[in-house]
């Protein structure tokens, strides 16, 4: 009887293949499901969406996590999924590198992230970057981050949370063109989970001038985070400071479709009057 194939999950992150927190997630998984991971080789945090047009990529099979297949990219997050999913499980033919997958992966994780990636964060975080990539694919994409910036945190607690998370998506999917930003608080217990909308919120006083002792000037990107919308009950950021676990469907698609619909309607409206 042949032996019944476990589903295959792609794992990546924008810490660096050596940070605790995809270490953790792998930990949580590996007895479960087939494991392939492909990371970046140092931490790549802010890099949304790059990849990369104009340097070569280089893969390095690493051997720090056991129970898994473990790969290191110079590139992106970004640049990580792709390789992945184009040289070393593509299903239609033989691998670049073959590990035996042959197949597209079940499903696409990222994280998890040390820092949250709530809010405006979305959109500059390496680890939705990541997750969005494989959104793109078609793939059902989940991103966990936590709150805790401590890089030797021990986060093996989110496995009460991040598994029956992959359990449910695994078994019943995600709309087409969704994916999850999933967001910690720093510590546990936790009050619970909500879904929610992103926060919008703003970072303020970014950039910080420095002088170089030769004389000219050099900048640190740093800054402060403001909420806009302190009081709004059912967005991520709320969801985190009152000790829940954040959960945000994000999409692919930017459009936005109630303006959209006003303009249409100013269209109709100019093209009778000029019947």
């Amino acid at each position: 009887m042949k032996k019944e194939q476990k589903p295959l999950i792609l794992i990546s992150n924008d810490d660096g293949y050596h940070a605790g927190g995809i270490r953790y997630l792998c930990e949580m998984l590996r007895d479960d499901y087939d494991v392939l991971v492909v990371a970046p080789e140092s931490a790549r945090s802010g890099f949304s969406g790059a990849f990369s047009a104009t340097t070569p990529l280089r893969l390095k099979r690493r051997h720090t996590i056991e129970g898994v297949s473990l790969w290191s990219c110079n590139g992106t997050p970004v640049d990580c999924i792709k390789l992945a999913l184009a040289g070393l499980c593509h299903p239609d033919e033989v691998p670049t590198i073959d590990l035996g997958f042959h197949r597209l992966p079940d499903l696409i994780l990222s994280g998890i992230n040390h820092g949250d990636n709530s809010t405006v964060n979305e959109h500059y975080s390496g680890t939705m970057g990541a997750a969005m990539e494989g959104c793109m694919k078609y793939l059902p994409s989940v991103a966990f981050s936590s709150c805790n910036y401590d890089t030797e945190a021990d986060l093996s607690y989110l496995s009460a949370y991040v598994r029956p998370i992959v359990e449910k998506v695994l078994k019943e999917g995600l709309p087409k063109g969704t994916c999850l930003n999933v967001n910690f608080p720093k510590e546990p217990p936790f009050k619970g989970v909500k879904f929610c909308r992103m926060t919008m919120g703003s970072w303020v006083n970014e950039v910080v001038e420095e002088r170089h002792p030769r004389g000219y000037p050099y900048y640190w990107m740093v800054g402060h985070y403001r909420n806009d919308e302190p009081e709004s009950t059912d967005t991520d950021q709320w969801a985190l400071t009152h000790g829940y676990v954040a959960i945000t469907p994000t999409t692919m698609d930017v459009t936005d479709y109630r303006f959209l619909e006003k303009m249409r309607g100013e269209e109709s409206s100019n093209e009778e009057g000029n019947d």
